[in-house]
């Protein structure tokens, strides 16, 4: 089916990767919580390469603006570092989250337009 051929093209890929370069991909993975032990945010990433690759951050909107998303990232990027990270790339849409990465010292480096004809995509990078 799709999800094996997916599976197997993405298998070779990477089987094909290895001939150049060491270590995979590991999951790094980090959430907040409210007193009910819900979670209402989170940040998933992966680190390889000595690079953190932030894939998804979100944090509930009752719950923005009270410093969750600073601290998932702070933590992420810590966890990184102890694992031998230099570096941090993520992207993000116009409709997302530019500025914040931009205050917490992300740099862009690309930008593509017209996303769904009216949106940028931003892609961010940062020194650990």
């Amino acid at each position: 089916g799709l999800i094996d051929d997916e599976c197997f093209v993405i298998d070779q890929t990477r089987a094909y990767n290895r001939r150049f370069v060491q270590g995979g991909a590991e999951r790094l993975c980090v959430f907040a919580r409210n007193d009910e032990n819900e979670i209402i945010g989170g940040l998933t990433a992966r680190t390889y390469w000595q690079y953190l690759d932030i894939s998804f951050l979100w944090v509930d909107e009752r719950y923005r603006k009270r410093g969750h998303a600073t601290a998932l990232i702070l933590a992420a990027e810590a966890e990184a570092k102890r694992r031998g990270c230099k570096k941090v790339i993520v992207d993000t849409f116009s409709f997302q989250a530019p500025d914040f990465y931009r205050k917490l010292g992300y740099s862009e480096w690309g930008r593509l337009t017209e996303m769904a004809g009216v949106h940028e995509r931003y892609f961010f990078r940062k020194a650990l």
